[in-house]
């Protein structure tokens, strides 16, 4: 009896374990970090919190509005994944590269060098995939037209932590 309890209390504590840190940081949407280029060559940078009809909500230590007007470009910082990248080559790299020297008959000591330099191969693609994936974004505002801003504050709303002020 004793030994069913332990197994069911452990059970039910490996579930909590597994769930509750996901229920317990669940947390209000966080906006984009950008950095907002003015035309007299000024800049702000911060979470986007809004978009306005004719300004930008910023939190950068405390509420920044920025006019529309004065804006010359919007670039959103991407965090970079280059890490994730390398680290997802290089375990595509050596599974790979060990499958393909296992497959043709090698012996240990080839099986292990394909394992090595594949993974290498692979970890250095990812790493470039990655720094490129990780780009940051950058959105011109001065010289569009009306419809081209508007289309540059529609797709800048997504990336907002309140998606639909008004």
């Amino acid at each position: 009896m004793k030994k069913r309890f332990y197994k069911l209390a452990a059970t039910v504590l490996a579930f909590l374990i597994l769930v509750l840190p996901g229920a317990l940081s669940a947390r209000e949407r966080r906006g984009a970090n950008i950095i907002v280029t003015l035309k007299d060559g000024y800049f702000s940078a911060g979470e986007l919190i809004a978009v306005k009809p004719d300004s930008l909500l910023l939190l950068a230590g405390k509420d920044e509005s920025v006019d529309l007007i004065g804006i010359r470009s919007i670039r959103i910082v991407i965090k970079s994944k280059a890490r994730l990248g390398g680290a997802c080559g290089l375990l595509a790299g050596t599974l790979i590269g060990g499958i393909e020297v296992a497959l043709e008959g090698g012996a240990r000591v080839e099986i292990g060098l394909g394992i090595v330099f594949g993974g290498i191969l692979g970890g250095i693609v990812g790493l470039g995939v990655g720094a490129i994936a990780g780009t940051d974004k950058t959105i011109q505002l001065e010289g569009k037209s009306e419809s081209e801003v508007r289309k540059a504050l529609a797709y800048l709303r997504k990336k907002s932590r309140i998606r639909d002020y008004k």
